[in-house]
């Protein structure tokens, strides 16, 4: 073979979620030729899932944006990257100075968020543009877990991680790790970790929907749309009355929190859970001797209970004494920022001042409620949106609300690589560098699933004209008269330049970058119990209990339960995610927009497997297509999100939000399900 043809294999790790798979990637010349996992990874042993081994195609795909664009009368029009930063800056130093730094809001989306560098100079941006006008995927994803780490373990970033290796018991409420891998859970090779704590304990699924990961657990309860909160009521109001409880920590609000729980009865539970009562008497025999650990996902969060069933998944753990013990749950010390030796501050009021247009809601850690942005945009207040790497129209609620309000801005500036709905409603399109263009470490470390750091080297060089980007933030920064974080190279395209930039961001982590760049991949033993956790819950005065927001959001609930049952022969809509795609991303692999419904409920509607049908509710109407599955709830059909000629969010509506997390209601809502015309 001719040394021009000879394969070449370097060893990188997937960016797609937090599981982090190492990935091997072969090549000939600058062509990849195929993408495989890396058997000599510790942590995922060559494990991958289709959505990694798609980084290449990702990076070739014809869709990709490699050249930046800048709208001129009307239309897209390729151009330099000095005359599109020119270009934007004095349009947004227009609108500054005109209407001042709150007119320019930013999102910072998932497609810029495992850029490590990238998102970091996104965030000097941020800080020195002065405008509170702050989005990000919190709010339309799951805000509950922030919301309830802080209101019961005094810290957002406290983020509990099961301890597969020595766990008894699990519980996964609304989540399917075997499709969702790194999403909330961080489960590498999920089958087999579901097969290996079956086998030593049990694993019960709480979904409406007999799912993907069913088959590998011990056993599966299929209660209504956002109905888990009674069932983790029931299951914490019976260790308190029999006095099984056991927390290994100091408890604050016991006698507060029997009181609210004192109507979960077992047969109010099953009543409002939809559920036999021998199935709660069943699960809570599972779960009295813990210690117990819950794993929870978007079937939780995104629902109009996804608070109290965060708080109670909490509560339920603390009172098995599972949370930082051995068999139960872990937290993240952090590899990069050490909470260990930092000292964790007591931060339990998470809220923040909200959106003017939206006087009822408030802002949760600095972030404003995704769905205000339309009325923040129609009222004038803002008038330029920077968006790092959002697919804003597949992801916001209230799609055909939302696309009028973006075509009301002065400035919708793009950082993206694959050309999409947003990216064509845009002012101008900044292409960075993809995750095989650019190397890269770990940046959401306390999201992983060990104590570890990675490094992955740039593999191919970039396409077209993209650039880092650091690179692009950094140039309009300088044109808006900000501050350059000190020792920003000029250049991204020197060599080097990209590395120091991820040098400079960990200069206090467990492993220098050096070493961490010579090993490819570094990991330390984790500590559990962890002193740190414990000395912290002791300083707060305990795990609160009995938050009062979340007691009394507790009572609305159970008040209103009435009013959110469907009419007879109504129909619910939970959403999933897919084997093959990432939100709004890698489409091209081939998922298809299938809205899961039960035969029994299809058959008097007349609609067949394979079968175009509509979903509507009063915000609009999808067409996709019909697939019958036993498995689901009767009552309750499936429709997944991200897919542009079915847009899920053109059902949802930007006023249906939660008033103390900001979080949208995407799952449990009523919709109506006929055949298509």
């Amino acid at each position: 073979m001719a040394e021009a043809d000879a394969v070449r294999s370097v060893r990188s790790y997937c960016r797609i979620c937090t599981c982090q798979c190492g990935l091997v990637i072969d090549l000939i010349g600058d062509t990849v030729i195929k993408v495989r996992g890396d058997k000599d990874n510790p942590a995922s042993r060559g494990y991958t899932c289709p959505k990694g081994r798609a980084v290449a195609d990702l990076y070739a795909h014809p869709d990709g944006i490699d050249r930046p664009f800048v709208r001129h009368d009307g239309a897209l029009v390729a151009t330099s990257w000095d005359e599109c930063l020119d270009d934007l800056a004095a349009r947004l130093k227009r609108v500054i100075d005109d209407h001042g730094p709150e007119a320019v809001g930013v999102f910072f989306g998932s497609g810029l968020g495992m850029d490590a560098a990238g998102f970091k100079m996104a965030e000097a941006f941020f800080a020195q543009l002065g405008s509170p006008a702050k989005f990000s995927p919190m709010t339309i994803d799951g805000t509950a877990k922030t919301l309830v780490a802080s209101l019961v373990g005094g810290f957002p970033g406290l983020s509990p991680r099961t301890d597969y290796a020595k766990a008894t018991t699990v519980l996964f409420v609304g989540v399917n790790p075997l499709i969702s891998h790194g999403h909330n859970i961080a489960m590498v090779n999920p089958a087999l970790i579901l097969k290996d704590v079956a086998r030593r304990g049990q694993v019960w699924m709480i979904d409406p929907r007999v799912n993907e990961s069913s088959p590998f657990v011990t056993r599966h309860l299929a209660p209504k749309p956002g109905a888990d909160y009674a069932i983790l009521g029931y299951l914490v109001r019976e260790l308190m009355a029999r006095g099984e409880d056991q927390a290994a920590q100091p408890i604050a609000g016991r006698d507060e929190l029997a009181a609210g729980l004192a109507p979960f009865t077992l047969a109010r539970a099953a009543e409002i859970a939809g559920l036999p009562e021998q199935d709660l008497l069943d699960l809570y025999e599972a779960v009295r001797s813990g210690p117990v650990s819950v794993e929870t996902g978007t079937g939780v969060t995104m629902t109009a209970t996804a608070n109290v069933t965060q708080w109670l998944s909490w509560v339920l753990m603390i009172l098995t004494g599972a949370m930082n013990r051995p068999g139960g749950m872990w937290f993240h010390p952090g590899f990069n920022v050490r909470f260990d030796t930092m000292g964790v501050p007591i931060y339990d009021n998470p809220w923040t001042p909200g959106p003017p247009t939206r006087p009822e809601l408030t802002g949760l850690i600095g972030d404003w409620p995704c769905a205000a942005l339309p009325d923040e945009i129609f009222a004038g207040n803002i008038k330029a949106l920077v968006n790092f790497g959002g697919s804003l129209v597949r992801s916001f609620p209230d799609a055909n609300i939302l696309r009028k309000a973006l075509a009301e801005l002065d400035v919708l500036a793009t950082f993206e690589i694959m050309e999409n709905e947003t990216t064509a409603l845009s002012t101008h399109v900044l292409p960075t560098k993809s995750q095989l263009e650019r190397p890269e470490i770990p940046l959401w470390d306390t999201l992983s699933s060990r104590l570890s750091a990675q490094y992955a080297p740039a593999v191919v060089p970039p396409r077209g004209e993209r650039r880092a980007a650091w690179w692009i933030i950094a140039g309009l920064m300088e044109r808006l008269g900000m501050t350059v974080p000190a020792g920003t190279p000029a250049n991204d395209l020197a060599e080097g330049a990209d590395e120091a930039m991820l040098a400079a961001l960990i200069p206090h982590a467990r492993r220098s970058f050096a070493e961490i760049r010579s090993k490819g991949y570094v990991e330390e033993e984790l500590e559990l119990p962890a002193r740190w956790v414990d000395a912290h819950i002791e300083r707060f005065g305990g795990w609160r209990l009995a938050p009062p927001a979340l007691l009394s959001q507790l009572g609305k609930i159970l008040a209103d339960e009435a009013s959110r049952q469907l009419p007879p022969g109504g129909f619910a809509m939970i959403p999933r995610r897919m084997r093959r795609h990432l939100n709004a991303a890698l489409l091209f692999l081939g998922d298809t927009c299938d809205v899961l419904i039960n035969p029994e409920d299809a058959a008097p509607l007349g609609i067949a497997d394979r079968q175009a049908i509509t979903v509507a509710t009063d915000r609009g109407r999808i067409q996709a297509v019909a697939k019958l599955d036993p498995g689901m709830r009767r009552g309750v059909v499936s429709v997944p999100h991200g897919f542009p000629e079915a847009n899920v969010n053109e059902l949802t509506s930007k006023d249906a939000v939660d008033r103390i997390s900001g979080m949208v209601l995407y799952s449990g809502f009523p919709v109506e399900i006929a055949t298509a015309p």
